[in-house]
């Protein structure tokens, strides 16, 4: 499978200007002014993007492909992700995970559904664990989970929200060391993703861990963290110490607005580098809404479908493109350990490309060399999706 890819305006994220790209299978093979010597070739695809705009395929750095939800009863339990819904929302890597429940939620359906993303054409890695503790894990074990389980490159657990387990900093550094051991012994990144509530705690276990432990500044990566505005102060002192933070995009109109507006505010503040905050959708995790007596009192829930549309809002505000498509590209890419693999146009990095047209619109998406979009329609579907 060969694809030529022809005048396109590419960033890298970096802007590179008008290229032609080629694809041999998975990868990008090359990347040049003019590529010639391809045209007629029966096994050749040339496509001509005419100017359009060919940047790194999103990656979705937590997402509930298994589905969430459960706050009001059973009947609140989230349907399990569509492939179509994610690749028309511009994305060709997950990072799937578990949410407040861990119980009819399972590791086991976790990871049979990222093993089918992977065979349907986008890349899908996991996470171990949900909210509570003991840690819910496949073989008892964080190390093990991480060292042993493909698609496993982490742990997931719940901080400072009345639905966790409230860690202890101690009880954190069990966790993220465990971790870290088994990315190490597997060539894993060790990632422990922090779902943050609003609790008084705040970031508190986080720079417990960081005050107390070795571990690095890359493993913990707490998310939510627009919720209230202490939680938010308290992620820009994090990055201002090497950390980074994840930022979910909001569920609807009204709420991407804020978060957009929220992101700008920080981006705003001494020391704060766009390169060290990801963007992610919470994607078919509940959105569910709590009185102070922690009684659920609404419920909705999150799409994918969030990202573009908050990268779409930060360029409106000024952010250039190169800058803003970063949330979804190099830096959920470092945080995987995928760096030169995932997140870039560069030869040699896997064939996730995403073009767009002036208006900014997804017009097509490559996935692993694999068309997933094409001229704004979605070509790749799940087996039994209509």
């Amino acid at each position: 499978m060969i694809k030529l890819l022809k005048n396109a305006q590419v960033y890298s994220p970096a802007p590179l200007g008008k290229k032609d790209v080629l694809v041999i299978g998975d990868k990008v093979a090359r990347i040049d002014d003019s590529i010639q010597g391809y045209d007629g070739l029966p096994e050749v695809e040339v496509i001509d993007l005419k100017g359009k705009k060919l940047l790194p395929g999103y990656i979705d750095i937590h997402i509930h492909i298994t589905g969430g939800g459960g706050e009001q009863g059973f009947t609140s339990r989230v349907p399990e992700s569509q492939l179509s819904v994610i690749v028309g929302s511009g994305i060709t890597t997950v990072l799937g995970l578990l949410g407040t429940d861990g119980i009819t939620r399972s590791m086991e359906n976790l990871i049979a559904k990222a093993g089918s993303y992977n065979e349907e054409g986008i890349t899908a890695y996991a996470l171990t664990s949900a909210y509570g503790l003991p840690v819910h894990t496949l073989t008892g074990d964080v190390e093990k989970d991480v060292m042993m389980i493909d698609p496993i490159v982490g742990v997931k657990i719940a901080v400072s929200d009345h639905r966790s387990s409230s860690p202890t900093g101690e009880e954190l550094i069990k966790v993220a060391t465990a971790a870290r051991r088994g990315g190490l012994l597997s060539a894993k990144p060790g990632l422990v993703m922090m779902h943050m509530g609003d609790g008084k705690g705040g970031l508190d276990p986080i720079f417990y861990v960081l005050d107390h432990a070795d571990v690095p500044l890359k493993n913990l990566l707490p998310t939510h963290m627009t919720r209230k505005k202490e939680l938010l102060e308290q992620g820009v002192e994090l990055i201002r110490r090497g950390g980074y933070i994840d930022v979910t995009a909001g569920a609807d109109p009204e709420s991407l607005e804020s978060t957009t507006d929220k992101l700008m505010d920080t981006l705003s503040k001494d020391g704060v580098t766009i390169d060290h905050i990801s963007l992610s959708s919470d994607g078919y995790g509940s959105m569910p809404r709590f009185d102070d007596e922690g009684n659920c009192i609404g419920l909705t829930y999150a799409s994918p479908t969030s990202l573009h549309a908050t990268i779409k809002a930060l360029v409106r505000r000024g952010v250039a493109l190169e800058e803003a498509i970063k949330l979804l590209t190099t830096t959920p890419a470092e945080l995987l350990g995928k760096t030169g693999v995932k997140g870039c146009v560069a030869v040699g990095a896997d064939a996730d490309l995403l073009v767009l047209d002036d208006e900014l619109n997804i017009d097509a998406l490559f996935a692993r060399g694999r068309t997933a979009v094409q001229d704004g329609k979605v070509i790749l579907k799940g087996r039994f999706e209509v």
